[in-house]
């Protein structure tokens, strides 16, 4: 990457420690960070098995001072347009001042002798900026039950853009608590950027 210090130097080998095609990940991130230092980051390489496919998929999300920076990358296998395996890469750049929501979700076990401090078993990060909203509708009714009258439909906006779930048992210990580092900072950047 183009900038140097320490926190570039960490994501950079944190990439590398996925082992994600991290040329073409670096690539990617370096080319939407651009010039600015980079505040925090998370990378979270995750494998899925469909059918009898075993499919990879790393994102990456970077705080910078003025923006978030979310990159996904996925591989394909060969397919009758695409004769050979091929991956996609794509990077999504918000001004931190378009974040609406930061959500943490945390798991921790046995809650009745949880001590303050004790890292939770599992992490689920839910950042909106309004790109994306999911409409979940039901048909509307009204309390008489002998109504047949058309009410219409009620229901609920969510943001949704992105929802990560990082786990002790599936990306280690490290991952839940950088997940944790991450989520404080980008709470921290849009209160300060809002």
């Amino acid at each position: 990457m183009a900038k140097t210090g320490t926190t570039t130097q960490d994501l950079r080998s944190a990439i590398e420690r996925s082992g994600y095609y991290p040329a073409l990940v670096s690539e990617a991130v370096e080319s939407a960070v651009g010039p600015e230092p980079i505040t925090s980051y998370l990378v979270h390489q995750e494998t899925t098995f469909d059918a009898n496919e075993v499919r990879r998929h790393v994102t990456v999300l970077v705080l910078t001072p003025s923006r978030f920076v979310v990159s996904h990358t996925d591989e394909q296998n060969a397919d009758a347009a695409t004769p050979v395996p091929y991956a996609t890469t794509s990077t999504e750049t918000v001004r931190l001042d378009r974040i609406n929501s930061v959500v943490i979700s945390r798991m921790v076990a046995n809650p009745e002798t949880y001590t303050p401090g004790t890292p939770p078993r599992e992490v689920v990060l839910t950042i909106g900026w309004g790109a994306v909203q999911r409409l979940d509708l039901e048909p509307a009714g009204c309390s008489d039950p002998n109504c047949e009258a058309d009410h219409g439909y009620t229901g609920s906006a969510t943001a949704d853009d992105l929802s990560l779930r990082v786990s002790e048992a599936g990306d280690g210990p490290e991952t839940v608590a950088q997940a944790l580092v991450f989520a404080r900072a980008l709470s921290e950047a849009t209160v300060a950027n809002g």
